[in-house]
């Protein structure tokens, strides 16, 4: 069978699903590419490859806004992930700074996670429970963490993901750069 016959078993939507998910996967590998240089060129790179770990294991469960245009995904991801693990690594915080952001933090969870976009809606109200749990269980370990690690870096960095996370689900977020929220109910009957 050619590469043409194989084609022609999918329809428009579905090319159009896999064109997406091509596209997504270029992206994010460029833009991590190009992070983790800059990243070693500043002399960030191990704190660039934790932060990259620990938001995206929370991001997996709890979702979260997305750029509207590559452009803007850029230039949020570049500070994002060059400024907090700066941060990170300068910046010894009083504990009182943990409690009132993993307090928050946590509350967000509960109160929004997981959140989706147009192009990914939770439609599965099975999954969408399973990710609020999951999502809230990470959040309660990076939290138990917080309290038991004395690296000021690795508790910054697990400090700053929940942070950012939390910022990403929140509804007013949504709102502030004009996205729909809660898409799965654009689905249901």
């Amino acid at each position: 069978m050619s590469l043409i016959e194989g084609m022609n078993k999918y329809n428009n939507d579905q090319l159009d699903e896999i064109r997406y998910g091509l596209e997504g996967i270029y992206m994010t590998l460029t833009k991590v590419t190009v992070i983790l240089l800059i990243s070693l060129i500043i002399g960030l790179f191990k704190e660039t490859i934790l932060f990259l770990l620990i938001f995206n294991i929370l991001r997996a469960n709890a979702f979260g806004l997305h750029a509207s245009k590559s452009i803007w995904c850029w230039l949020s991801s570049s500070i994002s992930f060059l400024l907090i693990p700066f941060i990170c690594q300068t910046f010894k915080f009083p504990i009182l700074f943990y409690i009132i952001a993993s307090s928050i933090s946590l509350i967000i969870f509960i109160l929004y996670a997981p959140s989706d976009t147009v192009k990914r809606p939770l439609i599965n109200k099975k999954k969408r429970i399973k990710y609020k749990f999951f999502s809230i269980f990470l959040a309660l370990i990076y939290i138990v963490l917080i309290f038991i690690i004395n690296d000021y870096l690795i508790k910054n960095l697990l400090t700053f993901a929940l942070i950012l996370e939390s910022i990403l689900i929140l509804p007013i977020t949504y709102k502030i750069f004009k996205l729909p929220y809660k898409n799965y109910l654009n689905y249901q009957k």
